[in-house]
């Protein structure tokens, strides 16, 4: 939990230094400057989604195959529902990956 606090003390500090240095780069020019919140928070969103996406098809792997230890004779209809599972599981993570897109290029302020 300290490393945890530490990590986002850290990141936070060194956000801060990028939209001050973002910010004097832009000029006059008006050019709106990605937050490096947006960043942060889609790069975050993006692991912790793949993250439990990743242990959610383990968890559906390992249900499947031990059912099908145990009735061998489903094997086709627990395959079939295992496939199906995990192909609504991995949605999740494309759906993040499509915030995670349209936080990163989507102009702030349209």
């Amino acid at each position: 939990m300290r490393i945890l606090l530490v990590m986002v003390v850290l990141v936070l500090g060194l956000t801060d230094g990028v939209a001050s240095a973002q910010a004097a780069t832009a000029g006059e020019g008006g050019a709106s400057l990605l937050s490096p919140f947006t960043v942060l928070a889609a790069g975050l969103g993006m692991a912790l989604a793949a993250g439990l996406c990743g242990l959610g098809q383990g968890r559906a792997i390992a249900s499947a195959l031990e059912a099908i230890a145990r009735q061998p004779g489903a094997a086709a209809r627990i395959q079939t529902a295992m496939i199906i599972g995990l192909a609504l599981i991995e949605s999740l993570a494309i759906y993040m990956l499509v915030i995670a897109i349209i936080l990163l290029f989507v102009k702030p302020g349209l």
